[in-house]
């Protein structure tokens, strides 16, 4: 049973065949305003579909005993049962799946997504022509859901040729070949309707959006663009149906990100690097309060101690616009950007403090799995919503601190603007409008500065979570 709307690792598109022989096959449109809109992709199919693979994978899923008294193992009766019925129910099992794929070299290299692959015990690719062979895991990156396999195929291999992602533009024509529900080769058409897309599935979604059909069984097989090339790698669709049927809305990995790291997934494991910061993103209250000109960038929260950005002084409240001559216009972008730049490259990384640009040189390190993972009463709630309080050193050994700046939250009132702000009991006032807060004292003296309706810039350590400035406009 299906609630509501299903988000599902997929990918491909259903076509059906004509159903009025009388009806006129459709010309190239030349009007002003589509000028470019194609009449036929019939020969970029011709030249695509021999480089679209079917991909069929088998996982052997072992029951150790078949048979289990309420008595335990010790059970006379297990015996019999085992004698009696034991060859007659199998203690394997073999559960297959279907996906998509796409050459990319004549070394027979093939790139999927990785939940086509993972935990199998045998991957089978069969080509155009019907010929099949047998594919062993190259290299595999959950983080994206990208996979590299290969085959040793006795014949001439015919690689699809590497778009650029980036030059797409929303209202692109766009095709999908794959295998949906089983249907080899089943070709779609849409359009980009959106790209930068983050599902919240991971910290480097960055999926184009296309209308194009795509449907269980075509995860892993190649969005391409009117030249032939492929711009995205179709990997999730939103569904409302059981079997996950398309409705118009799905999500290609960009092929950027795919080439970043081919050469990674090709030696068999993929190594990130790490700028040592956590991030937010531009809000118009966030911009009015750094005196941004735009709502652009990724605003550092906090600096990891003793990581790379720490070490070429970039702080808290810095907002970085460009890394590595690239631009950062949210922040989703820097994620993906450092995490495909090479370890121990030295990178310029542009930011803007206190409203001028500046420059830092900062060398690369490489991404750590475990790091992608009292009595004094306080200001009157009528005004904020929030109670404080001093920091003790038992308090912040039991809040798992490792100093006692700040003041802890202690209330938050139900509809208040600091619970609408997402502040919550237990976080720690760190800074208000980038200034320290040590002492209640000092909180009370900084919010009485302020008037209703002022925002006011909180620096915050949240509870067993990250830290980051949280604007909050006093109530009105």
């Amino acid at each position: 049973m299906i609630i509501g709307w299903t988000i599902l690792f997929l990918a491909a598109g259903v076509t059906f065949a004509t159903l009025f022989a009388d009806i006129p096959a459709p010309s190239a449109q030349t009007a002003g305003t589509m000028p470019a809109s194609p009449g036929s992709f019939s020969e970029l199919v011709k030249e695509a579909r021999d480089s679209v693979v079917n991909i069929s994978t088998v996982k052997i899923i072992k029951r150790e005993q078949m048979f289990e008294s309420p008595f335990g193992q010790d059970d006379p009766f297990n015996d019999m049962f085992e004698r009696f019925f034991g060859d007659r129910i199998p203690r394997e099992s073999r559960q297959t799946s279907l996906g998509s794929g796409f050459i990319i070299d004549k070394d027979g290299f093939i790139l999927t997504n990785n939940h086509v692959v993972e935990r199998t015990d045998e991957i089978k690719v069969m080509l155009a022509n019907g010929t099949e062979y047998d594919a062993e895991i190259v290299g595999r990156d959950p983080k994206t859901d990208l996979a590299l396999i290969r085959i040793e195929a006795e014949e001439d291999l015919k690689p699809l040729p590497i778009g650029d992602s980036e030059k797409l533009e929303v209202g692109d024509w766009v095709l999908a070949i794959g295998n949906p529900f089983a249907f080899n080769h089943t070709v779609t058409a849409g359009i980009v309707s959106a790209k930068y897309r983050n599902l919240g599935a991971g910290a480097y979604d960055n999926f184009i959006q296309t209308d194009a059909s795509i449907n269980p069984g075509n995860s892993g097989g190649p969005l391409l663009n009117t030249r032939g090339e492929a711009v995205g790698i179709n990997s999730i669709i939103v569904s409302g149906s059981a079997r996950g049927g398309s409705i118009g809305i799905g999500f290609a990995t960009p092929i950027n990100m795919a080439k970043d790291l081919l050469p990674q997934l090709k030696k068999g494991k993929v190594i990130r690097g790490w700028l040592g910061v956590m991030i937010q993103g531009i809000t118009p209250e966030l911009k009015e309060s750094f005196e941004l000109k735009e709502e652009e960038g990724a605003l550092v929260s906090e600096v990891t101690p003793g990581g790379p950005a720490e070490e070429a002084r970039i702080k808290e409240g810095d907002v970085i616009v460009s890394f590595d001559g690239k631009k950062i216009r949210e922040m989703s972008d820097l994620p993906i950007i450092v995490a495909s730049t090479p370890v121990g490259k030295i990178v310029t990384v542009e930011v803007i403090r206190e409203g001028k640009k500046k420059r830092f040189e900062v060398k690369i390190a490489e991404l750590d799995k475990e790091i992608e993972e009292g009595e004094t009463q306080i200001e009157e709630k009528r005004d904020l919503g929030m109670t404080v309080d001093e920091i003790t050193p038992s308090m912040a050994r039991q809040l798992g601190l490792s100093d006692e700046r700040g003041v802890v939250v202690v209330q938050v009132e139900t509809n208040s603007p600091a619970e609408e702000a997402g502040i919550a009991r237990g976080d720690v006032i760190r800074a208000i409008n980038r200034e320290p807060v040590n002492d209640v004292e000092t909180y009370k003296e900084k919010i009485r500065q302020h008037k209703k309706g002022d925002v006011i810039l909180f620096h915050v350590k949240t509870r067993g979570g990250p830290t980051l400035f949280v604007p909050l406009k006093v109530q009105e």
